[in-house]
């Protein structure tokens, strides 16, 4: 993005096409690690894209009570009484029950 901006600034021939870039190149200053989580990481920081959201057991958050594994409509979700919920991103559709269901706030 960042050297697409520079050409598209050096190559222009009208003042619009020279500003043009800028957006890009204020945004990549102030947010560049945002970018990389999109873009490396395939993830979203502040959890608004939709689809690059992918749910996730905090360990030291969960109680083992199996709500979350009890309420997955696709089997999404695997662990027991004695160990921590673990979801494969794979088989999730991303409903949201596993998070709805938790009062541990273990699902992030």
């Amino acid at each position: 993005l960042e050297k697409m901006s520079d050409e598209v600034r050096t190559m222009s021939l009208c003042g619009l096409g020279q500003s043009a870039p800028n957006p890009v190149k204020s945004t990549l200053r102030y947010f560049r690690d945002e970018y990389m989580a999109h873009i490396r990481d395939k993830e979203c920081p502040t959890a608004s894209c939709v689809a690059l959201h992918k749910y996730t057991v905090i360990p030291d958050n969960c109680t083992k009570c199996t709500l979350c594994i009890r309420n997955c409509p696709v089997d999404a979700i695997s662990g027991s009484r004695e160990e921590v919920a673990f979801i494969d991103k794979e088989k999730c559709i991303e409903c949201n029950l596993c998070y709805d269901k938790c009062n541990f706030m273990a699902i992030k």
